[in-house]
């Protein structure tokens, strides 16, 4: 429970105040397991060495300033705790002035930066998405005093859960170890103890098919590249950017082993993978009885085989329950020892043969007695995401799924709580253990997006209804490095015990987030507060912006709202009856706020810049918004290309999409004044960790493809999963989306200039051959941000922004005017 900074209670009552509160009831079992984790965590002594080398490498200039202590969970409640005091020989020079307790080096971690964020008014975010700010924490033997009675914030519920499935090959696919090593101290600084630990895998795998006398080069085929690694592992699809060459099994298991060692030095339990049931085909020839099947095609073009279509060995099988094990006593025999928990989503968009409830109970039962065979204290920790978006899981075979381990041996993430919550339509996944997740963010996807009070109050309500079986909060988040206010909100609610006042929270965000209380961006971001960061209308954020996601249709069928109510068709006009058919194929992007409150808001940041020029997170800020506000005028923009299409008028066409290409190369400029905008460093690291050219070569290829067009395609015909992983990198949008959007507006230029029809094969053609050349270009895009973001934003609003903001206000004041 947290306390203000004005609170003068004493330390009794913070201490007992908890036991009037109502907290879920962790089932036994699990309770055994949180018991079995505490004796073998890492000694005190290495968690506190883990603590200050946090602090050393955060804020070198304090390492003096601050003393840890591990205390016992009887200290804390019998709970997960930590306490920050006034250190007992504070005010002699040169003694530490701040005590923080905690029962594991994660949560003295998180004490640490609960003391820096709320006392010293410091904020830590993501490097990419503005880094620290810590300015406002006063120099050494200046610290802030906390009350006489210190400050006790304890946890509401256990865990608190890190990553998705994806992420490993969203976001960390070409990490080395410094960058792991920053993730793993934001983790224990944002109070993360169950995250992800999913690298180096594919080492672990081969040396498990080696007993089944299955060669390196019979993997070959089995594995994706490294930047498709995370789909490989689900049965999506197999041998799509490999093969994987030896070295990075190599360097991969050797920095799995490093990242597991700092997680284990905090006091986290990082979750391991277990086998789903995902096996090479070079299996069914070595054991022809075994039940092994073929699975269906994802997302390639035409079924190809050569990447689509794996196969999958039954959980009733014996050999499923052999092979389990075996993976898991491969990981304790490499690794040294385990936090007792393993992932596995063997349903994971892959829909069981048979409905029956008993079926699906055999299933589940087997999958868990592979991990159970290898680890006799395994706990199976389950995505919740096939209950939100499968049908085939009606009550039924969900609980025979959930029920077909024993209560408390599997933990369930409601995966997409903060706007699909499960756990509310499902009697608490009826009676079994789950973590509370915000799922949030789609493929790495950059849009300012978030549902701020959703994720204040919903952890709260899962926590104190009736006969909750909430066990953790987490972030699901399919990338990182994007949205800081959203995932600094939803990392602090592992600590809160009651829902958060949003309004009062932002403000002091503004303030934490630049360092100095600026009343005209804190103005702001109540702005953003109640359009972007408020999205209620329960849609995927799945970006589909134009710019990124340009449409693949011919523009005769796009429908123009402002025609009328009616849509033209080159000189014809189509009755309302006939749009269904015409515009299915094209995603309009998603628009969930007032753009013009959005640029309001833009117009304070631009006004009250100067205050703040030289703070990066103010710069990241300041980009980000201002990219937003252009995407979305630049989605409008496009639209007046359509119209005057429809339209048939060649100058409106022509003008439109100059002014559109304009706006993207522009964007790119804007872009490329800041770091986490940049296309250059996500290149960069992937050639970093090449041994030869060769593989230097393969992995900026798998680094290219993940952005843009997976899987082959026809000449003519490009694949479902295109510009999926979409993002708003600087280099990206002017080497390859606006050459793309100006082939698409030259097709529509001519067709009017000869009166014939869209060319929309003709146009995937030559979409189809840029996007193959550029997947396989070699040039280099800047890693470091040029250019003055507050000047650059100015000129952009004056440019694009300012004319159609005043007409819109104009629009909205005769509108009022009308109504009065």
């Amino acid at each position: 429970m947290a306390f203000p900074i004005t609170a003068s209670v004493s330390f009794i009552f913070l201490f007992f105040s908890y036991t009037t509160l109502s907290f879920p009831l962790v089932p036994s079992p699990l309770a055994r397991l949180l018991d079995i984790q505490r004796r073998e965590q890492s000694p005190p002594s290495v968690q506190l060495a883990a603590a200050r080398g946090l602090l050393s490498r955060l804020l070198p200039s304090h390492i003096s300033s601050f003393d840890f202590e591990i205390v016992s969970k009887e200290t804390c409640g019998r709970e997960a705790c930590f306490i920050i005091s006034n250190h007992p020989s504070s005010g002699t020079k040169g003694t530490p002035e701040i005590l923080i307790q905690g029962t594991t080096g994660v949560e003295l971690s998180a004490g640490l930066h609960w003391y820096l964020k709320h006392w010293c008014w410091a904020h830590i975010s993501w490097e990419k998405s503005g880094g620290l700010q810590l300015l406002s924490v006063p120099k050494a033997e200046s610290l802030p005093r906390v009350p006489p009675s210190g400050v006790f914030v304890q946890r509401p519920v256990p865990w608190s859960y890190y990553q998705n499935a994806v992420t490993s090959s969203y976001s960390y696919a070409w990490w080395g170890w410094e960058r792991w090593e920053k993730e793993i101290d934001w983790m224990a600084l944002q109070g993360i103890n169950l995250p992800l630990a999913f690298n180096g895998q594919e080492a672990i795998w081969k040396k498990v098919f080696e007993r089944y006398n299955i060669s390196h080069s019979d993997l070959d085929d089995f594995f994706g590249g490294p930047a498709f690694l995370a789909w490989s592992r689900m049965g999506n699809l197999h041998g799509w950017g490999g093969p994987l060459p030896q070295t990075w099994l190599d360097d991969q298991l050797v920095l799995q082993k490093k990242i597991l060692a700092r997680m284990y030095s905090f006091g986290m339990s990082p979750v391991l993978p277990a086998f789903s049931g995902n096996v090479p085909p070079v299996l069914k020839a070595k054991f022809p009885s075994a039940k092994i099947s073929q699975l269906g095609n994802w997302f390639t073009v035409h079924s190809d085989l050569r990447w689509c279509c794996t196969y999958l060995l039954d959980a009733t099988d014996p050999l499923f329950v052999e092979i389990g094990k075996a993976f898991v006593e491969q990981q304790l025999k490499e690794y040294g020892r385990t936090s007792h928990i393993y992932n596995c989503d063997t349903f994971d968009e892959n829909t069981p043969p048979l409905d029956d409830p008993n079926y699906i109970s055999s299933l589940g039962s087997a999958i868990y007695k592979g991990m159970q065979s290898g680890d006799d204290n395994a706990v199976w920790l389950m995505q919740g995401w096939l209950f939100s978006y499968d049908p085939f899981w009606k009550p039924p075979q969900m609980k025979a799924l959930l029920h077909s381990v024993p209560i408390g041996h599997m933990v369930v993430l409601d995966l997409f709580a903060e706007v699909k919550p499960i756990w509310f339509t499902s009697e608490q996944f009826y009676g079994v253990p789950y973590i509370w997740c915000m799922l949030h963010n789609f493929a790495g996807n950059i849009e300012m997006y978030g549902i701020l009070d959703s994720i204040a109050l919903g952890p709260i309500e899962a926590q104190i209804s009736k006969n909750s079986t909430m066990v953790g909060v987490g972030m699901s988040m399919e990338g990182i490095e994007q949205n800081p206010i959203v995932y600094d909100l939803m990392s602090e609610m592992a600590f809160h015990h009651k829902p958060v006042n949003v309004k009062v929270w932002v403000d002091q965000y503004a303030s934490r987030r630049y360092g100095k209380n600026v009343s005209g961006l804190q103005e702001a971001w109540q702005i953003l507060y109640h359009t972007l960061y408020n999205c209620t209308d329960g849609a995927y954020d799945k970006n589909r912006d134009v710019i990124v996601a340009f449409p693949d249709v011919d523009p005769s069928v796009i429908l123009i709202p402002e025609l009328s109510g009616r849509k033209y068709f080159r000189g014809h006009i189509l009755k309302r009856r006939q749009m269904k058919e015409t515009t299915d194929s094209y995603e309009h992007p998603h628009l969930w706020y007032s753009v013009s409150d959005v640029i309001n808001a833009l117009v304070l940041f631009l006004e009250n810049g100067d205050e703040v020029a030289d703070s990066r997170t103010f710069r990241y800020d300041l980009v980000d918004l201002t990219r937003q506000a252009l995407a979305k005028y630049a989605n409008k923009l496009f639209l007046k290309v359509i119209e005057g299409y429809h339209l048939s008028n060649l100058s409106q066409v022509t003008s439109c999409a100059h002014h559109f290409l304009d706006l993207v190369k522009d964007l790119d400029t804007l872009l490329s004044s800041h770091d986490g905008f940049l296309l250059g460093p996500w290149l960069e690291s992937a050639k970093n960790l090449a041994r030869d050219p060769e593989q230097e070569k393969q992995f900026e290829w798998n680094a290219r493809t993940q952005l843009t067009m997976w899987f082959d395609n026809t000449d003519t015909e490009a694949s479902l999963l295109r510009d999926y992983g979409n993002k708003y990198w600087s280099g990206l949008l002017q080497d390859y989306y606006r050459p793309r959007a100006a082939l698409y507006f030259k097709h529509m230029i001519d067709s009017l200039v000869k009166g014939e029809s869209f060319p929309l094969e003709d146009w995937r053609r030559d979409w189809i051959s840029l996007t193959n050349k550029w997947q396989e270009s070699r040039n280099l895009f800047i890693v470091k941000a040029h250019g003055d973001a507050l000047n650059i934003s100015r000129w952009l609003y004056d440019k694009y922004l300012r004319e159609d903001h005043s007409q819109s206000l104009y629009k909205l004041r005769e509108n009022h005017n009308d109504q009065l």
